[in-house]
């Protein structure tokens, strides 16, 4: 039985909830008066300054309760609380500075510490988080702060538990083993050989589980104060034997986890949410809300702004070309589903001489008749796509996403490939994950879909500011030619 030392965070989770507090307010003046020294300024704050600053700390507080800052994070990334916490002050500041524009009309052209006091304080708030982790990951790798665990079941659900407390070395989980009174002593099981895993004694040298008791063994630790954490890991169908084990639990001071098998579904952005009083997990969720929806759209705005300012001029040459090599419309604007599967119409430089927009919709292939000359090259290097940064603009689209289909393709794949329309989760882009990995262009067989799809879904899942970024840089180099465009 492993020795845990329980320390000091456990029997005090509020209070240290409420430093943290007190320590983010602390930082924001502290860095505020910082970059005012750094700046020079020789004045004391000014009247702007501090109510800034006060709004600042204010928007902070009241959107930390919505993404849960102070909540505890030992079975998260350090990673993920940073960027929870960059999130924060991004939105913190751009309300702040609205409101104290209204209020402070030159704030922004006569406060030269703002770009100081922004990165300080991002420095300040990242920084203590990151050296508290570090402090508590020594200390729980040395015994103390750690919580012993027990995993009922033996099954894969159970595996895959085991394997994230593992992985989660920073957590200070103790693993006591795998109890089920329904399997044989080591089972086999998708648990793959090593060390840290054999140590902590879940699993032999050739990876198998071990079982280490039955029901009445855990119950019997939990009673008697070894376990502190039981993460109940049984298939769907052990309704009864849940509700049994759960009720024989209550009788000790363990914290008991049911993890619901929520795997044997097509996961999007799956989470929890409070129905009322009654806790729901959503198996598919809007994948960009509050914060993220925010940094989503000022992300598009900013840059289609920027991008439609540098391509204004292209655009008349390659509108002018248009119109003089073929007959027809500059523009072709082509209904297409937007977010939630709503209609939007989709600009386009024309580069075809039918304008297809109806219940048949024959994608372009190579060496397809009805393409310009003007057209060819024009798909060819994407130049078609240019008039949907007024999409992005307008917010019918996002410049980061799944690429919009033909209503008529949407409704013939939605039938063919299982989750097909979880893509319209999130706002259609002009380019995207997808794009840049190869899948770009005719779709002549169902795997091309059913791989474009796959690819739209992970960057859905794992959607980040960063990866955006990064997609984008991607395509300015790689992405706006394929030889799979026609």
């Amino acid at each position: 039985m492993s020795i845990v030392k329980s320390g000091l965070v456990k029997q005090h989770n509020s209070t240290f909830a409420l430093m943290a507090r007190m320590l983010d307010m602390a930082i924001i003046f502290i860095t505020l008066w910082l970059a005012i020294k750094l700046s020079g300024q020789t004045e004391p704050l000014m009247l702007r300054q501090i109510f800034t600053a006060l709004l600042v700390a204010l928007i902070l507080q009241v959107a930390a309760e919505f993404t849960e800052l102070y909540r505890s994070w030992r079975s998260e990334s350090v990673s993920r609380e940073v960027w929870v916490v960059v999130k924060l002050i991004v939105f913190s500041f751009a309300m702040a500075l609205i409101i104290a524009g209204m209020l402070f009309p030159q704030l922004l052209f006569t406060w030269p510490q703002l770009p100081y006091w922004s990165l300080l304080l991002l420095v300040g708030l990242c920084s203590w988080r990151v050296v508290a982790r570090e402090f508590l990951h020594i200390l729980r790798s040395r015994g103390y702060n750690t919580r012993s665990v027990a995993v009922v079941g033996s099954g894969n659900l159970a595996v895959a538990v085991a394997k994230r407390l593992v992985d989660c070395s920073w957590g200070g989980y103790v693993i006591n083993g795998f109890y089920d009174d329904r399997q044989e002593l080591n089972v086999e099981a998708m648990m793959a050989p090593d060390s840290n895993r054999r140590h902590q004694g879940i699993a032999d040298d050739q990876g198998r589980v071990k079982v280490m008791g039955c029901f009445d063994d855990v119950v019997a630790q939990a009673e008697r104060g070894e376990v502190d954490h039981v993460y109940i890991a049984l298939p769907m169908r052990a309704e009864l034997r849940i509700i049994e084990l759960t009720a024989r639990l209550a009788n000790s001071t363990a914290s008991i986890y049911v993890i619901p098998d929520i795997f044997v579904f097509e996961l999007l952005q799956a989470k929890t949410i409070n129905l009322n009083g009654i806790p729901a997990i959503s198996i598919v969720s809007e994948p960009m809300t509050g914060v993220d929806g925010w940094l989503k759209r000022l992300e598009d705005i900013v840059l289609s702004v920027v991008i439609l300012a540098l391509i204004a001029l292209p655009m008349l040459v390659i509108a002018a070309a248009v119109k003089l090599t073929s007959e027809g419309p500059v523009f072709f604007k082509q209904n297409r589903y937007g977010i939630d599967g709503r209609p939007i119409k989709v600009w386009k430089f024309r580069s075809m001489t039918v304008c297809e927009d109806g219940d048949s919709v024959t994608q372009a292939t190579k060496g397809d008749m009805r393409i310009t000359k003007l057209g060819a090259f024009l798909r060819r290097t994407s130049l078609d796509e240019l008039p949907q940064f007024i999409n992005v603009l307008g917010g019918s689209m996002s410049i980061v996403g799944p690429r919009p289909h033909a209503i008529v393709h949407n409704e013939e794949y939605r039938v063919q490939i299982p989750g097909y329309m979880m893509r319209h989760k999130i706002k259609p882009g002009i380019t995207g994950w997808a794009q840049i990995n190869g899948w770009r262009g005719e779709t002549d067989t169902l795997e091309k879909m059913e791989k474009r799809v796959e690819f739209d879904l992970h960057y859905i899942r794992h959607w980040s500011l960063f990866w955006d970024l990064k997609i984008i840089f991607k395509t300015i180099f790689k992405g706006f030619t394929s030889e799979n465009a026609y």
